[in-house]
């Protein structure tokens, strides 16, 4: 599977952005999810509320993460569960993967899973011997297609029909057409025989509650259910991060996540596991192996800033707002985990030195924490990390291999306080509009500065940089407090409109 990365990052974004297909599918489905959002949330008169609740039990977990972790490893396997420890994607990747050749398994079907991606697991099963085939109907036709997700929640939202049309002609041999409900059956037909031969079924884990040792999946399309009942083994991967405390914590996330992802209610089937069946007549799994994944995770624990970044509960809706994300999509931010909290979370996983063009990925308009369900103050997340690559270690490194990009700190900390000097001095400040209006004339066509002509280019390379993209109003033939002198204090007064 052919993937982009993280370093290219800002190549990859000015490819998508020459994609008019690719703009005009992920402006249709944004705007469509993010109105569906809206309504819904407004549908609950104590939504805020519910935000604020949602956050404070994330904090509660995070700040005692040990503690739960035990419970429910605890009430897990009392319920016949058994849990495995994997501290990267290696140790996670190779559990699975011996537990599955235990097994002796041919066929393996699996459901949509996030952190099954962001350790690639297809890749590690597939290099051991083992078939696994993607249920969900969006992974489905990205497995097919030999490609990453595109969005947390939908992943082939970068596909038009027409385009999925093809790959299912290509692949699966079926005559021409673009018909849904034809392409909608061709699937099924084919993924209802993969679980009736499945060996082994892998999920992820929306939610796990200590309290009971119980995990959550939710989904619309009953993939899941099968995935998780009819093979004998069921084997369930989720981040450290995914407990709750209780189990009536789950009533406040079931009415945000599915509200924040699809606009939905309620998600169409609620999958609630807790330990195995113990009777033959009885639904579910012989064994239940459930895989708990740190990879990185311990360490955003640490600062209380990054922390929060594990409060997520993958919605998808902070991308669904960001105009970035909806002008390039996932795949240019090269990593399983696109949009504002693909941003903040991946330099995490793998390191900045890895992904150190994504925290720049956002114009810091703040709409993912608008509509982040749990209140992940995004903004405040990326300007933490801007710093560290700039002022903490990982910019002293970068520093080093440039051979000597300090001076450009040195060169920004000067204009830094040149600025504060003519702000602070309004004779100086005056002077330097004066001296800006003579210095602008070249460089003004059509009443703007931009990139008509390229004088700006020419005259302050660095600027060009903004003005390729847009423009820059000139600065005023003449400013309030000349016109104020020049006699506009002398006009009507127009008190008796107030």
């Amino acid at each position: 599977m052919s993937h982009l990365t993280t370093e290219t990052f800002d190549a990859n974004a000015r490819a998508a952005l020459d994609d008019k297909q690719l703009r005009g599918a992920l402006r249709k489905a944004t705007s469509m999810f993010g109105k569906r959002r809206l309504a819904a949330a407004r549908g609950l008169e104590n939504w805020e509320e519910l935000r604020t609740e949602a956050r404070a039990i994330k904090d509660e977990v995070l700040l005692r993460l040990d503690h739960y972790l035990k419970q429910f490893v605890a009430n897990a396997e009392l319920r016949g569960a058994k849990v495995h420890w994997a501290r990267d994607a290696s140790e996670a990747n190779q559990i699975v993967c011996d537990l599955a050749l235990q097994q002796r398994a041919r066929n393996i079907v699996k459901s949509k899973s996030m952190v099954t991606e962001e350790i690639h697991l297809n890749d590690a099963l597939q290099a051991s011997g083992l078939e696994v085939v993607e249920t969900d109907l969006g992974e489905y036709i990205i497995q097919l297609a030999g490609e990453a997700p595109s969005h947390i929640i939908a992943p082939a939202i970068h596909k038009t029909k027409g385009q999925i049309a093809e790959l299912f002609t290509a692949k699966l041999g079926i005559e021409p057409t673009d018909d849904i409900d034809t392409l909608t059956s061709v699937a099924r037909n084919v993924l209802r025989q993969r679980f009736a031969n499945a060996d082994v079924g892998i999920s992820g884990v929306n939610f796990a509650v200590a309290e009971t040792g119980t995990i959550l999946i939710l989904e619309n399309e009953g993939n899941i259910r099968l995935t998780t009942s009819l093979p004998k083994v069921h084997i369930a991967l989720m981040g450290i991060e995914k407990i709750l405390p209780r189990f009536v914590d789950l009533d406040v996330f079931l009415k945000l996540l599915p509200r924040s992802g699809t606009g939905q209610q309620l998600s169409t089937y609620q999958s609630l596991i807790t330990g195995i069946k113990h009777r033959a007549e009885d639904e579910g799994p012989e064994q239940l192996h459930i895989v708990l994944l740190d990879n990185g995770r311990s360490r955003m624990l640490a600062h209380p800033t990054t922390r929060q970044a594990l409060a997520c509960i993958r919605c998808g809706a902070c991308l669904n707002a960001c105009p970035v994300y909806q002008q390039i999509g996932g795949h240019a931010y090269g990593s399983v985990y696109p949009g504002p909290i693909g941003a903040v979370i991946t330099p995490q996983l793998i390191g900045l030195s890895k992904a150190a063009q994504l925290p720049y990925a956002s114009s810091l308009c703040g709409a993912c924490r608008e509509v982040c369900p749990v209140k992940i103050d995004i903004p405040e997340l990326l300007l933490h990390l801007r710093a560290e690559i700039t002022e903490g270690a990982e910019g002293r490194r970068q520093g080093q291999e440039a051979g000597g990009s300090f001076k450009k700190r040195t060169g920004e900390r000067v204009a830094f306080k040149l600025f504060a000097a003519v702000m602070t001095r309004p004779r100086l400040y005056e002077l330097g509009v004066k001296v800006g209006r003579l210095l602008q004339r070249p460089m003004v066509r059509q009443g703007r500065i931009g990139k008509v002509g390229g004088m700006l280019a020419r005259f302050a390379p660095p600027l060009s940089a903004w003005t390729n993209a847009r423009d820059i109003r000139p600065i005023a033939e003449s400013t309030f407090r000349e016109q104020w002198r020049a006699g506009l204090r002398g006009g009507t007064d127009s008190s008796s409109d107030i």
